[in-house]
């Protein structure tokens, strides 16, 4: 075999290898823009809708009558609320400045997992609602995009959310701050950096930065606003 039928072969195949390789970081590609959104937003969907089911089984449950002859039952200090359970939802946030329609489930930790179905709350923060920093983590890109256009966050956007009983508006209290992951003090129940300087009701929303990558974080505080009950209707900060 002559050396230029050898180098011919070796570009062939290198050519062949490239347009291989060449494929499959198309398909890969695909993948990430469109496979991962696909699912995010059918899991999205589905936590959702088994939220709004479960809370209108609650809803319409009947309380237990009390025994007869017993009298008026005896006051007592209400029930401590069940923790969140990993993995699990129990809440919904609208953020109108993210789109009219835009809406996500929030469940409990921030596992890789449990990213890929909607947001993540901190486990070790604040509940919602409570005093402290309720924290919630969830991606620029893939897997739905919840956060890309986290950037155009302003000061006095409302971030509503809602637990089956009762809705919770907190405010933008900055432009997303950027740091680094291993700041965690951004999550703190008085996050440093923050426009707070005392305990009180906050929200703190993560995600990474740059767009397509990760090795920063975008930061966004809030203080609780208003609460009012689920059966009052929606608040005045969601679009009608």
């Amino acid at each position: 075999m002559s050396v230029s039928v050898s180098v011919r072969l070796v570009v062939r195949s290198f050519s062949e290898l490239c347009i291989t390789v060449g494929a499959l970081i198309v398909l890969f590609v695909v993948y990430l823009l469109f496979w991962t959104g696909i699912k995010a937003d059918h899991a999205a969907s589905d936590q959702i809708n088994q939220l709004h089911h479960q809370w209108t089984q609650g809803a319409t449950a009947a309380p237990a009558p009390s025994p007869s002859g017993q009298g008026a039952p005896k006051k007592s200090a209400p029930p401590a609320p069940p923790a969140y359970k990993d993995g699990k939802a129990f809440a919904v946030m609208y953020i109108p400045r993210l789109g009219k329609h835009w809406s996500r489930p929030v469940l409990q930790d921030t596992k890789v997992k449990t990213l890929q179905k909607g947001l993540g709350h901190y486990a070790g923060t604040a509940r919602l609602g409570a005093t402290g920093n309720f924290a919630v983590a969830g991606h620029r890109r893939t897997y739905g995009d919840p956060f890309k256009d986290f950037p155009e966050l302003r000061p006095g956007d409302a971030v509503v959310i809602e637990d089956g009983t009762t809705w919770f508006t907190y405010r933008i209290d900055n432009k997303p701050y950027l740091t680094v992951p291993s700041d965690i003090g951004v999550i703190g129940p008085v996050p440093v950096k923050s426009p707070y300087r005392s305990p009180g009701r906050y929200l703190t929303l993560t995600t990474c930065d740059p767009e397509w990558g990760s090795s920063h974080r975008l930061i966004a505080w809030g203080h609780l606003d208003s609460t009012q009950p689920v059966k009052q209707g929606k608040p005045a900060a969601l679009p009608r």
